[in-house]
């Protein structure tokens, strides 16, 4: 398929994960069709094959208003409907979805917008520090493991290993700490939305890459390092980590 053909199969998906959220107001929809849009991570996860149909159990944590559960729900319709593009990987006909997000607002704005989704969704409002973690395939944490300190972020890690089952991923978005002004640049804008949400100031925990690297090693699972920031300013990259088939 052409690349204008695979363009059109961007639009067609985000246009379609985008809608739901027009049931929760102008705000949720104008959101994701936003984010949806400028941010590299979707379309980057569906055109490397990240979300491929063997991993139906996805937990999605920081999940906001859940857009990830949206677009998986229109991937698989395209698919159904035959206009997937030939060389985009399947990606799961029946997602299992399950949402945590610490903002009350955020989980309100998911079930007016996604909760017909079948299979239904499970959309929860709680501390990944302390919310408990279903089995699983895929665990997706987009952008807000630095929101907790060091110690809180590697017990989450623990946690999301034991919840993956054996060959289970986990995608995990993290800004490098060693890229200089390009970080502390992602780390004020990360502040300064919070705060026009709403939010307040929060303090943030980086690492440099080495360390995320490391950490997700002495974890058991095998690393892949994905640029992911571009068309931005940021110096966010992609850590798809995996655990083996056969636990150790």
């Amino acid at each position: 398929m052409s690349g204008a053909s695979t363009d059109a199969a961007w639009r067609r998906l985000h246009e379609t994960a985008s809608a739901p959220y027009r049931q929760s107001g102008r705000f949720a929809w104008h959101f994701a069709r936003g984010k949806l849009g400028r941010d590299p991570i979707f379309r980057g996860v569906i055109e490397r094959g990240l979300l491929d149909a063997t991993r139906a159990r996805v937990v999605d944590i920081g999940s906001g208003q859940s857009l990830l559960a949206s677009l998986l729900s229109a991937m698989a319709g395209m698919q159904a409907q035959g206009h997937w593009p030939a060389h985009w990987a399947a990606t799961p006909a029946r997602a299992e979805y399950t949402g945590i997000e610490l903002m009350p607002n955020d989980v309100a704005r998911a079930r007016a917008s996604i909760a017909h989704l079948e299979p239904a969704p499970t959309l929860l409002c709680a501390d990944m520090r302390t919310a408990t973690l279903p089995a699983c395939d895929l665990v997706a944490i987009f952008d807000v493991l630095h929101y907790v300190d060091l110690h809180a972020q590697e017990a989450l890690l623990h946690r999301v290993r034991d919840a993956l089952a054996p060959g289970g991923r986990l995608l995990l978005r993290v800004c490098d700490a060693a890229s200089g002004r390009a970080f502390a640049f992602t780390q004020w804008v990360d502040r300064a939305v919070l705060f026009v949400r709403g939010h307040g100031t929060a303090r943030t925990w980086g690492r440099p890459l080495a360390e995320w690297t490391a950490l997700l090693s002495r974890l058991g699972f095998s690393v892949q390092i994905v640029p992911m920031s571009q068309g931005t300013p940021f110096a966010n990259v992609l850590l798809v980590a995996d655990l083996p088939t056969v636990p150790p």
